[in-house]
């Protein structure tokens, strides 16, 4: 058995692909743990690359289902022969989770830290998407993203302000989501320029605020983060929202309209996405 190191080098150099393969024994293991696997699992792990962690996950999960785009990478992952394994060429973004297995899964993620956004999305579903069938099948997700993008994902108002924004209640609002352990970069080949960070999402039974317009809700986030530079009140206004209503809304809250959408709680963005809505409705 070749270590890690050499058998990622010898399939890279092969076929000199961007992928950075996690190589680090200690942290493939501390996958397994945290991901708290058993025989009764079904697990579905998305881009695999050659299959170190899979190799791992087929001895403990009852089932493995591994999801590679890379043709490459899947010819690899044949090799490892494990009769629970099952492999799927396939884009995960276009790939309907729902219909993979009977019962609930658990997700097992390194993915190309670019699509972290739109692999949430996909997985959890929008703040608006009440019904995501992907969302109703996984109970938790064990991601590897950059350390960067992990801070936002656990990022609350009192964060540095670049950490909080859409991808943090995005990722919130239909999960909890914990910050596990840093990687660094040595554990990947080859060795990517930032470090990077294991995050769990444990899926919600229901949404993290209780609202009467979910749509609304994501337009007034959406709008809040639009000019970064700018406040509140102009952030709104600027996407449409009236000058009244926004001001109304932000006296009843007690909201100075200087204050920027960074410095709101994901539950004051609920209440003035609710505030905001009866000013239209009472129109």
């Amino acid at each position: 058995m070749m270590n890690y190191y050499d058998r990622a080098r010898y399939f890279r150099t092969k076929k000199r692909l961007g992928q950075n393969f996690l190589i680090n024994g200690e942290i493939i293991q501390d996958i397994i743990e945290f991901a708290d696997i058993t025989p009764e699992d079904t697990v579905v792990e998305i881009g695999p690359g050659v299959g170190f962690v899979t190799e791992q996950l087929v001895k403990h999960a009852g089932r493995v289902i591994a999801i590679e785009l890379d043709e490459e990478a899947v010819k690899e992952l044949k090799k490892l022969d494990a009769p629970n394994l099952e492999i799927i060429h396939k884009d995960i973004l276009k790939t309907d989770l729902s219909e993979l297995c009977e019962g609930k899964i658990k997700i097992v993620a390194n993915i190309p830290y670019y699509i972290t956004s739109p692999i949430i999305a996909h997985l959890l579903g929008e703040v608006d998407d009440l019904d995501n069938k992907n969302r109703q099948k996984i109970t938790d997700v064990i991601l590897m993203v950059q350390e960067e993008v992990a801070r936002r994902m656990v990022a609350d108002e009192n964060s540095p302000s670049k950490q909080y924004g859409l991808l943090t209640i995005l990722s919130q609002f239909w999960a909890e989501v914990e910050l596990l352990k840093l990687v660094g970069r040595k554990s990947f080949y080859p060795a990517p320029k930032v470090n990077s960070a294991l995050v769990k999402l444990t899926v919600r039974e229901k949404p993290l605020l209780d609202l009467s317009d979910y749509k609304h809700f994501r337009k007034t986030v959406k709008a809040a983060f639009s000019q970064r530079r700018k406040n509140i009140k102009n952030c709104l206004v600027n996407n449409g929202f009236s000058k009244e209503n926004v001001k109304n809304a932000l006296e009843k809250l007690g909201l100075d309209e200087n204050i920027r959408g960074e410095k709101l709680s994901i539950e004051m963005f609920g209440k003035l996405s609710e505030e905001l809505r009866n000013g239209i409705l009472q129109k």
